[in-house]
């Protein structure tokens, strides 16, 4: 395969993906509202789930395919992207979000102890099943945490979801696994060629292109003015992919640890989740600090380019 082919594909199969994943979301929203589940506990679960989608499809591919460095770029991309790009454009284009309560006192506390299990996890560049059943558990009580402590009414429930609802969340489900190992062929095809290392790309490229349904899904609930879900996507994505992404591939084969995770990776990650608190810290996230976070974003991206 050449590398104008390997780009074609890279480009093609990630948008699938991401129209799949997208396909994936609108069908487990519906259904969700349905079952009368609030939207911020859709937007940290449900949503975030779907959104991560790509992410966990790359990476299981990743391993199986023998590049599991992959995984951790794509896991430490993704969450940059989702802190500083996703939640910076969804401020600068929505305007001034609003941040919940019960944000701030348990879903930022568990974001941050996301991020630095994370980082003691890794220190050791080794990523144990014992460390990868630990990541699933805290997952699970995460999920039980989120929709517990959330009530709903009967009225704030949604219609019955048709016969196409259904299918479309299952071709989309299908549609993502075929995205995601097209892909990781495809970006191994070019690492090779240009001689780049795949870790590098998944840290940048796969991240950003992963992110999308993100940034999609996010922008549009704050232009509609549902902040919840703005940042509970956000929020939800970061758990699942410390915890889903990160993990279950792990049964699945050995994931390499690049040295240069505990120098730049995980840094640059607990930085921007850092950040991301003290912002929260008034309990909104303005226009003018969206577009602080996307100038970060930027750094981010030229701090990657200076090691191609």
């Amino acid at each position: 395969m050449g590398l104008t082919l390997a780009l074609i594909l890279f480009v093609v199969s990630l948008a699938a993906l991401v129209i799949a994943s997208d396909w994936f979301i609108s069908s487990a929203e519906k259904i969700g509202t349905y079952i009368g589940i609030p939207s911020f506990v859709i937007g940290v679960t449900i949503v975030a789930f779907g959104t991560s989608l790509p992410e966990l499809a790359t990476s299981i591919a990743a391993v199986t395919s023998g590049t599991s460095e992959i995984v951790i770029g794509n896991v430490i991309g993704s969450n940059i992207t989702n802190i500083l790009l996703v939640l910076g454009l969804a401020a600068f284009l929505g305007g001034k979000m609003k941040i919940d309560f019960d944000v701030m006192d348990i879903d930022m506390p568990l974001l941050f102890g996301s991020a630095f299990l994370l980082y003691f996890a890794l220190y050791d560049l080794q990523f144990t099943l014992i460390e990868a059943t630990i990541f699933i558990i805290a997952l699970i009580v995460f999920l039980l945490n989120s929709f517990t402590r959330k009530k709903v009414n009967d009225k704030d429930k949604g219609n019955k979801p048709d016969a196409k609802t259904y299918v479309m969340l299952l071709l989309g489900a299908t549609l993502v696994y075929f995205g995601a190992t097209y892909t990781i062929k495809a970006m191994t095809e070019i690492a090779t060629v240009m001689a780049i290392d795949a870790h590098i790309i998944a840290l940048g490229a796969v991240a950003l292109g992963t992110s999308l349904p993100e940034v999609v899904v996010s922008v549009k609930a704050a232009k509609a003015g549902n902040h919840g879900m703005a940042i509970g996507n956000v929020l939800g994505s970061n758990m699942f992919n410390t915890f889903a992404v990160m993990s279950i591939p792990r049964f699945f084969g050995d994931i390499k640890i690049p040295e240069e995770t505990l120098t730049f990776d995980t840094p640059f990650m607990l930085a921007a989740t850092i950040l991301f608190g003290m912002i929260c810290l008034t309990r909104k996230i303005s226009k003018w600090e969206g577009a602080m976070l996307i100038i970060f974003y930027l750094f981010f991206l030229s701090q990657l380019a200076e090691k191609i």
